[in-house]
Formats: C-alpha cells, sequence, structure tokens
C-alpha cells in the first residue's frame, strides 16, 4: 500500500467524525424514548437504534470508501483483506441506553496495516466528543487531554466492566473484590468506551475488563496511549485489540496495577 498523503489521513478522519456525529444524533433523537428491545442472551440486549446507528455508519463509510473492511458489533462482517478496516460499535452500553442512563458512546475506530490510527467516542448526551489520530495527541471538544497524575493504587479511581456471562464466569468479580480494597474506589457505568477515554483524560487512573470484543476498545486505546497512558494484557503483555481483554492507565499506577490483577488469576489458577 502506497504511502497515504496528509490530504487522504485527513479526509478519513472527516469520514470518520461525520459518521459518529450522525450516529450521535440518531441515539440523542432516540433517547428516553419507546426502543424495540431484542435478547442476543440472557441480560444481552440490542435495540432497534443500534441498529439504525450502525447502518448509518456504515452506509456513509461505504459510500465514500467501498473497498474498505468493516467489522461492527450488529453486522455479519465480510472481511475482503483490505488494509484499511474500520472496527464500529454504534452504542456501545446499550443496557444504559435502554434505562435511559446517560452514559454510553458511539465508537469507531481506523485500523490501517494492523495499527490504529484513528479512534473517535462520541457521547451525544454529554456532548463529549473524544478523538485521536495516530502521533498527533488526543483530545475531548478539540481540547487537548492527558492522563492523570497518580502513582500509586493506594490513591486511584478505576473502572470495570462485567460481561454479559457473568452468571457463568464470576473472574472479574474476582478482581474486583480484590482491588476495591487497594483502590480509592471503583466504578463500574457500563461503556468500556467511555470508561478508557475517562482514564485518558484523567477522570479514572486505571482500567480493566475481561472478555471485552475489539469494537469496545479500538477507539479508546488509541485515544489514551496518545493522551499518555499505557494498554496491555491482564499479564502486562502487549495488547491486541483483538486479545478480548484489556488493561489501560495512567501509565504511573500501571504496573501495580497488573500486579494485583495477576495476584487474583494465580489464585484463581490454582482452585
Amino acid at each position: 500500500m502506497k504511502t497515504l498523503s496528509q490530504d487522504e489521513k485527513n479526509e478519513l478522519f472527516q469520514t470518520a467524525t461525520a459518521a459518529a456525529r450522525l450516529a450521535g444524533a440518531i441515539l440523542k433523537d432516540h433517547f428516553e424514548k419507546h426502543k424495540e428491545i431484542s435478547y442476543k442472551g440472557r441480560i444481552n440486549i440490542v435495540t432497534d437504534v443500534d441498529y439504525r446507528s450502525e447502518e448509518e455508519i456504515i452506509n456513509l463509510i461505504k459510500s465514500r470508501y467501498p473497498e474498505h473492511d468493516i467489522i461492527a458489533e450488529e453486522s455479519n462482517n465480510e472481511i475482503i483483506g483490505s488494509p484499511f478496516r474500520w472496527v464500529i460499535d454504534p452504542l456501545d452500553g446499550t443496557v444504559n441506553y435502554a434505562h435511559d442512563f446517560p452514559f454510553f458512546a458511539v465508537s469507531i475506530a481506523l485500523e490501517i496495516n494492523g495499527e490504529i490510527e484513528i479512534g473517535i467516542v462520541y457521547n451525544p448526551i454529554m456532548d463529549e466528543f473524544f478523538h485521536a489520530r495516530k502521533g498527533e495527541g488526543a483530545f475531548l471538544n478539540n481540547v487537548p487531554i492527558s492522563v492523570s497524575k497518580t502513582n500509586n493504587l493506594e490513591k486511584s479511581l478505576l473502572a470495570t466492566g462485567f460481561p454479559y456471562d457473568i452468571r457463568e464466569s464470576s473472574h472479574n468479580l474476582a478482581h474486583f473484590n480484590h482491588l476495591i480494597k487497594l483502590a480509592q474506589g471503583i466504578r463500574r457505568p457500563g461503556s468500556a468506551a467511555l470508561d478508557i477515554c475517562y482514564c485518558a483524560m484523567g477522570r479514572f487512573d486505571g482500567y480493566w475488563e475481561i472478555t471485552i470484543l475489539p469494537w469496545d476498545i479500538a477507539a479508546g486505546i488509541l485515544i489514551v496511549t496518545e493522551a499518555g497512558g499505557i494498554v496491555s494484557k491482564l499479564n502486562g503483555e502487549p495488547l491486541s485489540i483483538y486479545d478480548k481483554q484489556v488493561v489501560a492507565s495512567n501509565g504511573r499506577i500501571h504496573n501495580e496495577l497488573v500486579k494485583e490483577i495477576q495476584t487474583v488469576n494465580k489464585e484463581i489458577d490454582t482452585k
């Protein structure tokens, strides 16, 4: 693949921005209104607004880049081998949205040759538009953001989430029960994309989750790293968005956070 010009990079970013704004407007317009809800699992839901948001995002991208690959939460993804891959969550925080709890977001990332180059996370209710372009820093509503300076776990506010199979797998409850006694506090707001962005801007000092999917974290990972943070697997090894796990932090508490997670993992392994 030839090197992209700055104009081509700008056009890709403008497409991502337009898609996020379009989807955000749909989510906002249907918020606190009747929604059709169906179940993908016992407690894993999807709304008609998820589908509409995703359809509009994909239609816009395909109208400009028909040869690009797209993976999205609610679609049957067809990968044709393009070096360009859009990673889309049309509504991260569906349970929150269904209950009219205003903590949810559109998440759009663009992966080029295996590297996330663009990341956007947009909460239309709070009008918070997070974005990052690789090598150019991270921003909230076009204002630069950076991670916190908290340097130990005891003073840290952490975030996490729980998988939809929590009734069958309680591993993250073990992590939660261990870390709640060591950190200043832990929050579970219900949107992985926003949790990572809150870590990027210093509202949270660290975040971890297991059984996570690429569209939940792809954009957020770029945003937090461009804000000066660190991401890894639970054991501290380098992270791919396809690893189904994540630890993100301000970098200052990362080793300590990973160490405590591994302490729990060792206890689980011996049972």
